[in-house]
């Protein structure tokens, strides 16, 4: 492995009950890291993590809603005062089936923002002290529906292009302290979040999906970089599915010999 090692690094991976955020829990743990996984359910956590991680001590579940300022803020103090933070994953996230703007309630609006935005910045802001004393790295999963639209719908949209936008103007004025921020923006991955979809896609369209795992190995790709390396922005998406500027993945875009198999 380039740059540094996950070995003796402290990580909060936030979201980590599922998707993107347990595989990078995981992926972490296993590549040396502790890791303090954060999420609203514990037994998911658990469940997800297995017996054989858990055992090694260097996979803490806690419960926790990421909206919770308060909450956010106590965990960090008790977790900055016992080890220091090297790595902040921010993937909590969230959407509803009445997503499009003529369905979308201001109660689902406000909580899309609260958890997929609002946590992320709490998570920022209460960690911002521990990350630079040890010249850390935050690491936030947007989305390309924060750049390029899709039916993804305007709360969501909205919310991950506010993590991008958070995410540079805090490089700007941390990056002089050796604080790195990095985006890692993904197209269609295969997650429970589809399953809020109005339509859930069918199985094809899972089935050519980014997984996962495949935006946790990018996580490790950032987090394993030398410190004098930010990649502030990095977008993944299924070969098969999407393209930059056409990131709607309601059918699979199949090749023109195959259309016509």
């Amino acid at each position: 492995m380039n740059g540094r090692p996950l070995s003796g690094c402290t990580a909060i991976v936030t979201g980590a009950s599922s998707g993107i955020g347990l595989a990078t829990a995981n992926l972490f743990c296993d590549s040396g890291a502790r890791v303090h996984a954060v999420a609203r359910r514990k037994e998911a956590m658990e469940k997800g993590a297995g017996e054989e991680r858990l055992a090694t001590g260097r996979l803490i579940p806690h419960a926790l809603d990421v909206s919770d300022r308060e909450g956010v803020e106590a965990l960090v103090a008790e977790t900055g005062g016992r080890e220091r933070i090297d790595l902040l994953v921010l993937a909590a996230g969230t959407n509803v089936p009445d997503r499009s703007l003529e369905k979308l309630s201001p109660e689902d609006w406000e909580r899309i923002l609260s958890v997929n935005l609002c946590g992320a910045f709490y998570f920022l802001k209460a960690a911002l002290p521990h990350l630079r004393t040890s010249r850390g790295q935050a690491i936030l999963i947007g989305s390309v529906s924060g750049f390029w639209p899709d039916a993804s719908g305007p709360a969501y949209q909205a919310s991950k292009a506010g993590m991008a936008a958070l995410a540079r103007a805090a490089g700007i004025e941390e990056h002089a302290r050796g604080v790195r921020f990095s985006s890692v923006l993904p197209g269609i991955v295969d997650t429970p979040l589809l399953d809020d979809r109005p339509a859930p896609p069918p199985r094809e369209v899972r089935e050519r999906a980014l997984r996962p795992r495949d935006v946790a190995r990018a996580c490790l790709f950032l987090a394993t970089l030398p410190e004098h390396v930010c990649v502030p922005e990095m977008t993944i998406l299924p070969a098969g599915l999407q393209a930059l500027g056409k990131t709607g993945a309601a059918t699979p875009q199949l090749p023109p010999e195959e259309e016509d198999a």
